[in-house]
């Protein structure tokens, strides 16, 4: 796959960036340089390798998966302009 001065014109456009009509011609170079590098690891054999989320093996701790309040409801509240009855008290909107 190749890009041309027009593919680039048109890519700006719905990017909605400017660019120079002196500035396409290289950017289609710069762009031809990364899709050949693309092509490049799409011929690498991956067979049989595991896919990895870091560069670093390692295990996320797991915490017990349990509903709780939090147990900060007076704090939170203490922040409401007005409060009743443990929950946060609004002015009615549909009379």
């Amino acid at each position: 796959m190749s890009v041309d001065k027009a593919t680039v014109a048109k890519i700006a456009n719905l990017a909605r960036i400017a660019v120079k009509e002196d500035e396409l011609e290289p950017l289609a170079g710069e762009l031809n340089n990364i899709l050949d590098w693309i092509e490049q690891l799409s011929e690498v054999n991956t067979d049989g390798v595991q896919p990895m989320t870091s560069a670093v093996d390692m295990s996320l701790p797991w915490r017990a998966d349990k509903v709780t309040d939090g147990g900060y409801r007076d704090k939170i509240l203490a922040n409401a302009p007005k409060a009743a009855h443990g929950f946060f008290s609004v002015p009615k909107v549909i009379e």
